[in-house]
């Protein structure tokens, strides 16, 4: 049984891989729409909600940590500024 293996490691290290989707969400909130994987787009898509949810409060604390994940500034401002207002009356299912 494979119990408590949440996650693909789509064969990279975990730098490597966190480093990807860093990028990925980078590309994604700056463009509205990426061309991926399947199985990227699955691993990218609960880190992209996260990422939407936190944004749905502006604040200090939410901005750092969208930062965290996105390294553009111009993109993090653009999440809390166009993105995340979209969204304030959905609970969720904003990558559909």
């Amino acid at each position: 049984m494979m119990h408590n293996r949440a996650g693909r490691k789509l064969r990279r290290t975990t730098s490597h891989r966190l480093a990807m989707f860093s990028n990925q969400l980078d590309s994604l909130m700056t463009h509205e729409r990426i061309q991926t994987t399947l199985s990227k787009a699955k691993e990218l898509r609960p880190l992209a909600e996260r990422l939407i949810t936190v944004a749905k409060t502006d604040g200090v604390a939410a901005r750092r940590r969208v930062a965290q994940w996105i390294p553009d500034r111009t993109t993090v401002k653009k999440v809390f500024e166009k993105i995340a207002p979209r969204f304030v009356d959905r609970p969720g299912g904003y990558t559909r």
